[in-house]
Parts: C-alpha cells; sequence; structure tokens
C-alpha cells in the first residue's frame, strides 16, 4: 500500500494508518448499502460522511479482506477512524483535498496494471503519446508553440509552427530541457518560486539568446507541482484562451501523475533485484533491458549528506542528478537505510574520451560538478566486482567506507567527493580490528584494562604513552616531542609501567596488538578515528 502512494505522490494520497501490509490489486468505488470491496481490493468511500461512516465502512472492509480504505478528511484523520485502523487490518490512506474519485480511480488502476504486468514501456510510450495530443491541443488553443515540462524543466512534448518560435525553445527541445542561461533568466525573474506557489498562468518577459516572452501555466494536483505548460507569446495570448489552458492543465497533471506511477513502479522493480543482487550474488539488470549490464563492477554507496537519514529523499535526489546527467536507467537501490548504485568500470583507455554514463569515471566527473553546490554529496566504492557472485562482497566494502565518511574517519575530500576502497584499504583495516577487539564493552585481556585503571586511580598517563611510543617506533626523542614531556620523564613513566604490568614490547605482534587495543578504546571513548 505505501508503495502505491508513494507512486502517485503526496499531492494526491497520504498514507494515514498503513494496516497489515497486503497486497492491492484492485480499486473499487463503494456506496451506501453496498459490499466493502473484496480480498485485495482499495476500497474508495465514495459516500463517507463522517467518522461514524468512516469507522464503519472500514470494519466492513476488514471483514471482507479489503486491503486498504480511501477516505477524505477530515474523516480519514477523525480520532475514531485512528482508534479503529490501530485494530483493523486495511490501511487508511486519506485522499487531498480537491481531486476527484474518478480521477483517483483512472490513476491507482493504471499504476495497479502496471505494476502486475511491467514489461514496459508501452504503457509510458502510451502516456507520452497523450502527452504530445494534448500539447498539440495547447498550440491550437493559443495559436503558438508550446512545450509541455515537468517540475525539473525536462521538456516532455511539444508541438507548433515552428516559424513562431526562437532559438531557446529549439535548444531545449534539442536538448531535451532548459538551456542553462535560461533558467538563469527563468529563476531571476522568480518563475519558479512562482511555479511552485501558484496555479495562476502568468507571463514571462524576454530573455536570453532571442528569447521570446512566455506564458506559463503552472500544472498542479492535490496543491503538488508536477510541471508546467510554456507557450511562446509574440503576440499576447487572450484572456479566454489562457482560460482554456489553465483548464487544459488540469488533464495533464492527470498524465504527469501517471507517468510518474508508472516510473515509481518501474525503479520500485529494478530496486528489488538489485537488492538481490547485492544481497545474494545474482546478476543485475538494468531497467528494460534485455541482457545483464556487463562486469566489472563497483558497487558504490551514494552519500547524500542529509542528517535526517530519509532514505526516499536521497532516492530522489541521486535520481534527479542521474537523469540529469545521462544515466536514464540508474540501478540504484536502497539497503539497510543506505543508498547503493552498481556502476560499470571500463578499462583505462588512452584516449580522451567522454566517460558513459552509469560507469566509474562518470559517476566522478558528476560529482565534481555537483559537489560545487552540495558539498554533503560523495561516493564510496567497494573494489572490482568481476562476477555476481562479488556483489555483496563490493556492497559490504561501499558500506564500510561510508560508515567511516559519516564518523569523520575519512574525508572525501575537496576534489570529486569519491573515496576508493583500494586509496583507504588502512582505515577499513583498522577499522576491523578495531571492532574485532572488543568484546562488549571490555577487550580481549591483555596490560591495557589494568594501565587504564591505574590511569584513572592514580592520576598517570601510561596509555597516551605507550600510544605515543608505538606511533613514534620506539624512538625516545619522537616519543618525548609528541607528548611534550622531556626524555627522562619518559624513561620515568616507561619503567613505572612496566614494573604496573611486564610488557614484552620487543615482540611485533605485542606491539600491533597493543596498539589496535588503543585504537580500539579511543573509538570506544570518544567515537574518533584511529588514535
Amino acid at each position: 500500500m505505501t508503495d502505491l502512494v508513494d507512486s502517485l505522490g503526496p499531492g494526491l494520497l497520504r498514507v494515514v494508518a498503513p494496516g497489515d501490509g497486503a497486497q492491492v490489486n484492485d480499486v473499487v468505488l463503494v456506496e451506501p448499502g453496498e459490499a466493502a470491496g473484496r480480498p485485495g481490493e482499495l476500497v474508495l468511500g465514495v459516500g463517507v460522511t463522517g467518522p461514524a461512516s468512516a469507522v464503519a465502512l472500514l470494519e466492513e472492509a476488514d471483514a471482507a479482506g479489503a486491503g486498504g480504505v480511501v477516505l477524505k478528511a477530515p474523516a480519514a484523520e477523525a480520532p475514531e477512524v485512528a482508534a479503529a485502523a490501530r485494530r483493523l487490518r486495511p490501511a487508511v490512506v486519506e485522499l487531498r483535498p480537491g481531486t476527484s474519485w474518478a480521477h483517483v480511480v483512472w490513476l491507482v488502476r493504471g499504476a495497479i496494471d502496471r505494476a502486475s504486468a511491467p514489461s514496459p514501456a508501452p504503457g509510458a510510450q502510451g502516456v507520452h503519446n497523450d502527452l504530445f495530443s494534448l500539447a498539440d491541443a495547447a498550440a491550437e488553443i493559443s495559436g503558438a508553440p508550446v512545450t509541455v515540462e515537468d517540475a525539473q524543466s525536462r521538456v516532455l512534448a511539444y508541438a507548433g509552427p515552428q516559424d513562431a518560435t526562437d532559438p531557446a525553445r529549439v535548444s531545449t527541445i534539442v536538448g531535451r530541457r532548459v538551456p542553462p542561461q535560461v533558467i538563469a533568466h527563468l529563476r531571476a525573474c522568480g518563475v519558479f518560486r512562482r511555479l511552485a506557489r501558484s496555479s495562476e498562468p502568468f507571463l514571462v518577459p524576454a530573455g536570453p539568446d532571442a528569447m521570446l516572452p512566455r506564458l506559463v501555466v503552472p500544472v498542479r494536483a492535490g496543491g503538488e507541482w508536477l510541471g508546467s505548460i510554456w507557450v511562446v507569446a509574440r503576440t499576447p495570448i487572450p484572456p479566454d484562451r489562457v482560460r482554456r489552458l489553465a483548464d487544459l492543465a488540469s488533464v495533464v497533471a492527470l498524465h504527469l501523475l501517471r507517468l510518474r506511477a508508472e516510473a515509481g513502479v518501474a525503479r520500485r522493480l529494478s530496486a528489488g533485484q538489485l537488492r538481490a543482487a547485492l544481497r545474494d550474488g545474482t546478476a543485475p539488470a538494468e531497467a528494460g533491458a534485455p541482457v545483464p549490464v556487463p562486469p566489472p563492477w563497483r558497487v558504490v554507496a551514494l552519500g547524500t549528506g542529509d542528517e535526517t537519514g530519509d532514505v526516499r529523499r536521497g532516492l530522489d535526489l541521486w535520481d534527479a542528478i542521474n537523469h540529469r546527467f545521462g544515466w536514464h536507467q540508474p540501478l540504484v537501490a536502497d539497503l539497510d537505510g543506505a543508498l547503493f548504485a552498481v556502476l560499470t568500470e571500463p578499462p583505462p583507455s588512452p584516449r580522451h574520451t567522454a566517460a558513459e554514463a552509469g560507469s566509474l569515471p562518470w559517476l566522478r566527473q558528476v560529482l565534481a560538478e555537483v559537489r560545487s553546490h552540495d558539498r554533503g554529496l560523495y561516493a564510496a566504492a567497494g573494489g572490482p566486482a568481476r562476477s555476481a557472485a562479488e556483489l555483496p562482497r563490493s556492497q559490504a566494502e561501499a558500506a564500510e567506507l561510508s560508515t567511516l565518511i559519516a564518523s569523520g574517519v575519512l574525508d572525501p575530500g575537496p576534489a570529486d567527493g569519491t573515496v576508493l576502497i583500494e586509496d583507504t584499504w588502512d582505515a577499513v583495516v583498522v577499522e576491523r580490528a578495531r571492532k574485532a577487539a572488543r568484546v562488549g564493552s571490555g577487550l580481549l585481556g591483555g596490560p591495557l584494562p589494568l594501565l587504564r585503571e591505574h590511569d584513572e586511580t592514580h592520576g598517570t598517563s601510561f596509555l597516551p604513552t605507550l600510544a605515543a611510543w608505538l606511533d613514534h617506533f620506539g624512538d625516545p626523542k619522537g616519543t618525548a616531542q609528541a607528548l611534550r614531556v622531556h626524555p627522562n620523564t619518559l624513561r620515568y613513566r616507561l619503567r613505572r609501567m612496566a614494573e604496573v604490568v611486564p610488557v614484552d614490547l620487543s615482540s611485533p605482534r605485542v606491539r600491533l596488538a597493543l596498539r589496535v587495543q588503543l585504537s580500539a578504546l579511543q573509538a570506544g571513548s570518544d567515537g574518533a578515528g584511529p588514535a
């Protein structure tokens, strides 16, 4: 249920109570006096007038085994409904104000059909064809060239006479998105703020590259901005035609919701396959691709810098980045609360060529550009996987690196923000050894517990002295300088330490074990990196 609602977006539906997670395979309208659905159905409470009838419908849906009930506000948020939802199995979903039941049936059924028969592209192609038809209608109404764009300024459809256009529109259509200099002009004019807040059409003045004025018609559904219709307004568009374009925008909104729903279903199917690949070592396949992406692969943990840990927000962010830079079928999925991508790693080329989208060199180029705006973005890459069976190992390494970056042990650096396991293997080895050295809240034995107790009881400094001595390979001068004490003071401390606990510092294995334990102690006490 949550996946279905997420695919349609927060502007249309909102999960109030998740229920027992039953699978939804159909949607039905229920009038007063009718049976409240069947197993697997999503029941639309068309005749619900208040909390009492909402609870009654929810109880009937529970008895029928229905997967969920959709209610309009305020009934969906009533305390009686919330209490009933906690004891009953169906999910409770709120329909946002201003949305008709007929639209919900069409959109939800389309998403369900797409999920049950995910083979492709026919559905998505049908939505795109419909958008081109709507663009034709808008061009006919306005008598001017038209583009239909999504909220990321990507062109979805276009129509209209080419002799009435300008270079900016040609560049937009050819590049499938608005040129950067035009975006800068629109941002300076406050266009995007207006699109995000209002449903009223408005005029944008002429801009760079001989850009003609534009009439912009926001496309919204349930208060959410989905996209816009852009009309090249060489001459003013009459008010009656502007109203007709605004009416057309509501139809465009339904198609954009359906397009997003189908894309969301396809992404979740691809993500499910990718999770299986990362856990079980099965070969990953691109969404809609007939054959798996060839190895070698790299599993990369994608950092967002989002301290809230909102995985969905991170997925949306990286989805936008991937599409912006040409990776239109990204192998990206969330796993155990983190984001991972499977990238190809082409062999080094002596010639300077553009990196292929979805490869590690491509990601480094992308990060080098986007990190100038968001320093929180980074990529932590596990070792190469030359077969599907090695994917879980590469994923585990990427996760380790990401954890070290998040804890401040590793720095993604000022450049491309990419950390490779082969460049930071020492930090990973130390971290693994440090974790292994700790048993619960203690250590595996040895002299350190007694030395720590002596420091705490008598105010001595045996542990930092031993750590400095090990870090300087037993050099008295270097150790004394690091501790800012006289060499004689250092020698006295070492003698006193040997009296408290005899330690064979001539053994390389003992020195290594002590350094690992000291690092584990420091990590346990302050969460910092290696001592």
